[in-house]
This record gives C-alpha cells, sequence and structure tokens, in this order.
C-alpha cells in the first residue's frame, strides 16, 4: 500500500504502532471529575460526544471494550488511538479506532462524523448492524475502512464512495445486496475485499479503471462474462485476483498472459469453459492458480506447470483430456475428476465422450458456450 500522508504507514501494523507512539496508554485511571464543557480541545470534545453517542448505540459488550468510555480522557479509551492533528501538529486529535474482535452489538450513530481526523477505522468481527452512517463522508482523511465480518445489510455503501483519501476497503462477511456501482473502480485503492455478501450483480465497465494490488470478491453474487479484458487493464498494479465461487462465464482469453505480476489468481467455482491458453504460462510470478470446479476442457499447458514460483495448481472438476509429465512433479497439485487417461479418481469414460461430442467454439465472441449441434432424435418406426 502507498503511504499515508498523515500518519505515513503502508500497512495496517506499521500505522498502528505509529499512533501508539503518539497516543497515550488505553488503561489507567479516568478522571470522571472533568465535565465534557472543560475538555481544552475543541477536536477531543467531538471526539467525546461521538464516542458517548456510538456507545450508546451499542447494545451488547460481552468482554467489557467500552467500559472505561468515561470521562473526557477520550485518548484513554480502549481501541482509540491520538496523534498530532495533520494540519495543527500541536493539537491532539483522534487520528483511529480499532475495535476488531470485540464482539460488540449495536449500530453506527451519525455522530461518529465529528471524528474528522480519523485515518484508520477498524470493527471487524464483532455484530453491528444497520447502515453506514451518512455522515462518514466527512471523514476526509480515512485511509483504512474496515467493516468486515459484522451485520451491515442492505445496498452499496455508497458513502464510501465519497472518502477521497481511502486506500484499503474491507466489507465482506456482511449481508450487503444489490448491484455493485461503477464508481468504486474508479477510487485510488490499493486493497478491495467485499467477498461474502449478497451482492446480484455483473461486474460494472469500469472495473478496470482499478488500480488495487489485491481485489477479493468471491461468494458475491456476481455473474455476467469472465472479465478478462477488465484484468488486462489492471495488470501493472494487480499481484492478487480471487474471484471464487460465483457464476462467471465464457472462456479465459489469451490474453491474460499479460498479468505478469499477479501471484494468486483463483477463479474457481464459476461457470467457465473452452481450453486453458498457453499464455498463462507467460505469468512468471504466479504461485498460487487454482482453476478448480468449472467446464474447462482440453489439454493442460506445459508451460503452467513450468512457471518458476508455482507453488499450488489445482483444475480439479473439469474436462481437462491430458496434463505433461512436468505438472505430476508439482508438490501440491489436484487433477480429480477430470478426463486424463491413466490417472485415478477421473470422470467416467462415458461423461468424458458425452461432454467432447460437442466441443465449445471460444472464438465466438459472447461468454455463452458455441457448441455444435445435438444430432437428430432416432426416428422409431412402428408396426
Amino acid at each position: 500500500m502507498k503511504k499515508i500522508p498523515y500518519l505515513t504507514s503502508s500497512s495496517l501494523g506499521v500505522t498502528l504502532t505509529l499512533i501508539f507512539l503518539f497516543s497515550k496508554p488505553s488503561y489507567g485511571l479516568i478522571d470522571t471529575d472533568i465535565t465534557p464543557p472543560l475538555i481544552p480541545n475543541p477536536r477531543l470534545q467531538k471526539a467525546y460526544v461521538a464516542l458517548h453517542a456510538w456507545k450508546h448505540a451499542m447494545t451488547y459488550d460481552p468482554n467489557g471494550f467500552t467500559s472505561n468510555w468515561c470521562g473526557p480522557k477520550v485518548c484513554n479509551y480502549t481501541g482509540v488511538f491520538c496523534a498530532p492533528a495533520p494540519d495543527e501538529p500541536y493539537i491532539t486529535t483522534v487520528a483511529g479506532i480499532d475495535l476488531n474482535h470485540a464482539n460488540i452489538a449495536g449500530y453506527l450513530p451519525e455522530e461518529l462524523g465529528l471524528l474528522t481526523d480519523l485515518a484508520l477505522f477498524h470493527i471487524n468481527s464483532n455484530r453491528f448492524y444497520g447502515k453506514v452512517p451518512e455522515s462518514f463522508r466527512k471523514l476526509n482523511l480515512l485511509y483504512e475502512l474496515d467493516i468486515s465480518n459484522n451485520q451491515f445489510s442492505g445496498g452499496f455503501p455508497y458513502v464510501v464512495l465519497y472518502l477521497p483519501s481511502l486506500k484499503f476497503l474491507d466489507i465482506r462477511f456482511n449481508q450487503f445486496s444489490g448491484t455493485i456501482p461503477s464508481q468504486l473502480f474508479d477510487l485510488k485503492l490499493d486493497a478491495l475485499f467485499f467477498n461474502n455478501n449478497n451482492f446480484q450483480s455483473s461486474l460494472p465497465k469500469t472495473f478496470g479503471n482499478s488500480p488495487v494490488s489485491v481485489v477479493v470478491m468471491a461468494n458475491s453474487g456476481l455473474t455476467g462474462c469472465f472479465p478478462s479484458s477488465s484484468l488486462v487493464k489492471m495488470a501493472g498494479t494487480l499481484r492478487e485476483i480471487i474471484l471464487m465461487n460465483n457464476g462467471f462465464t465464457g472462456c479465459l482469453k489469451p490474453e491474460l498472459g499479460a498479468l505478469q505480476g499477479v501471484t494468486v489468481f483463483d477463479v474457481s467455482s464459476n461457470q467457465l469453459f473452452g481450453p486453458l491458453p498457453d499464455t498463462i504460462g507467460k505469468m512468471k510470478s504466479l504461485e498460487q492458480l487454482n482453476l478448480a470446479n468449472n467446464k474447462l476442457s482440453g489439454y493442460i499447458p506445459e508451460s503452467i506447470c513450468s512457471l518458476p514460483k508455482l507453488k499450488n495448481f489445482t483444475y480439479s472438476n473439469n474436462f481437462f483430456a491430458y496434463e505433461p509429465s512436468n505438472c505430476l512433479k508439482l508438490r501440491a497439485k489436484d487433477d480429480r475428476k477430470n478426463c486424463i487417461p491413466y490417472r485415478p479418481l477421473q470422470r467416467s469414460e462415458m461423461e468424458c465422450k458425452s461432454f467432447y461430442a460437442h466441443p465449445v467454439d471460444c472464438s465466438v465472441s459472447g461468454c455463452a458456450p458455441r457448441r455444435s449441434p445435438p444430432p437428430p432424435p432416432p426416428v422409431h418406426h412402428w408396426p
């Protein structure tokens, strides 16, 4: 990830370390004698209002994460981290919130928009529900937003489209539904995770505009043609792509060989068909390749199993009819349930013959398989 201009960090771990260095400890005695109006710092006074509104919106905190959220010293609150304000270094402000794995239930109140200096907001693995507040539009410095593994619902949280500093977005394992907005892929994100939601959508044409290095969209109800051309547009930055268990159809196109920086390519459990392009063997950085549970056919190109960094190659439950000997030398491979002669645990001969009786033509545009017509039904001559 790129460095946060505000906290000068390129990853969550380093970012939080810097925040800890600038922050007061989150334990110790809380001075409850000072009333909120006497907080001399207006930014911390707003933080007090926001955090206490949030605590009031929490219905369950089994581990007592917010038990010390009382009194004006908000920088002492568990999960709240303070740092010098980016525009006024001599003023302390709330720069990060981390309540990961707290198992807290409740909702996010609109008052959280008062935390205008917030760079990190991490609440994964809780039971927050409802929607992301519209007031988040005011969080112009927000760099990392992680609301994964909660119970948020409704349509895609459009408010994230208005966060100019956002680089890391994680909304996976929620109950978001509907379509994916085209504007999402115009954001200057470095990492995007929205897997395991209830979207019913095809990918917008803008998908190829995204500069992400990591994108995980598994188990998300996505449909339509496999986005080979869009992925090629992302070749300069893309390093990991996981699209498993969706409804993508079509052939894998030879142009995918341009993804020479990609290390993880997982398109398993879709409805892909046709042969595997030889050009996949040009993806020199590839370490993990998963094509399982599709309807791919033909032969496995020798160049793929000769890739210098390939560690795991899974192509089970397809209709491949041949694999070169160098594929058998890979330590982690899975070729079960194909049509490969003399290999164990393959499909039946009848199933393979039935499949290959109607070959797929990938030269035809579109993403529905073009097969040769089936033979006419037999004519019965009744006496």
